[in-house]
């Protein structure tokens, strides 16, 4: 009786609180959106609100047929990844190369620091006259900005993650011979890598906030361009569907992100 006591309580400890279990949370996560639908149909079938401020879910279903039907849907969702994918790694490996000059490098941090932080500063919009000044309204100013905006986030939690490492870990292993290259791999490297993920994480997000304003560049495809010139025809049905296929996108590609970070904090860790 105490062994099978004893049994069953250890498998009522190993079993995970129900809030962490991966079935939940995936359910949980569909509640609020699933709200906002429900509210969002019962407002504009009410007639609570007039259909050309918000209009039915449905008529947001429909513009998106129309475009898929147009053949332009996809095109628009594929250059807007084609742009974000392109400025987000881009911009995440120069930030890279910013954060080790600065993080391990006293006359790095001493000459780049300040200088970052200060363009850190620099709103979105405010690069978009001199990048049309520069490399005109092409594709290499839409991905210059989104790479902009993608530097930032990783070049901040790298960098600051590198200052912060532990001296008495690089002590150790200045200790048993490392130095340079095989001091960072075996003793900065592991230590900065949720750092690096989380970053990451974040350029990627920025990126996406950064591609609405890199379309205003003279674009004629994209997400952001349907978003502007929904805006300027007045089709809110449009606006409404452009939001929505930022959302997505930024939450499906962030998910494949989350894979890479449970493989590299494997890995590592």
């Amino acid at each position: 009786m105490t062994t099978s006591t004893t049994t069953t309580t250890g498998a009522a400890q190993q079993r995970p609180p129900l809030w962490s279990r991966t079935p939940v949370k995936i359910a949980a996560g569909f509640v609020v959106p699933l709200v906002i639908l429900a509210a969002w149909q019962y407002v504009t079938a009410a007639g609570l609100v007039p259909p050309y401020r918000l209009p039915g879910p449905w008529s947001v279903v429909e513009a998106g047929i129309d475009l898929i039907e147009r053949g332009q849907l996809w095109t628009h969702i594929a250059i807007s990844l084609q742009r974000v994918f392109i400025g987000f790694i881009v911009g995440a490996v120069i930030a890279l190369a910013f954060a080790a000059i600065v993080g391990l490098s006293r006359v790095g941090g001493a000459l780049f620091a300040p200088t970052l932080v200060a363009l850190r500063a620099v709103p979105s919009l405010a690069w978009v006259p001199l990048l049309i000044l520069w490399m005109q309204a092409g594709e290499e100013s839409k991905i210059t900005l989104i790479a902009i905006g993608a530097f930032f986030p990783v070049y901040t939690t790298v960098a600051d993650s590198l200052r912060h490492v532990d001296p008495q870990w690089v002590e150790a292993g200045r200790t048993f011979g490392l130095h340079g290259w095989s001091l960072f791999r075996t003793i900065q490297l592991p230590a900065v890598i949720p750092s690096v993920v989380s970053g990451l994480r974040l350029a990627l997000a920025q990126a996406w906030l950064f591609l609405v304003a890199a379309e205003l560049l003279g674009a004629s495809m994209g997400v952001g361009w349907l978003l502007n010139d929904s805006q300027q025809t007045g089709r809110v049905d449009r606006i409404l569907l452009a939001i929505i296929l930022l959302a997505l996108l930024g939450t499906i590609t962030n998910a494949i992100l989350v894979v890479f970070e449970k493989a590299v904090l494997k890995r590592w860790m």
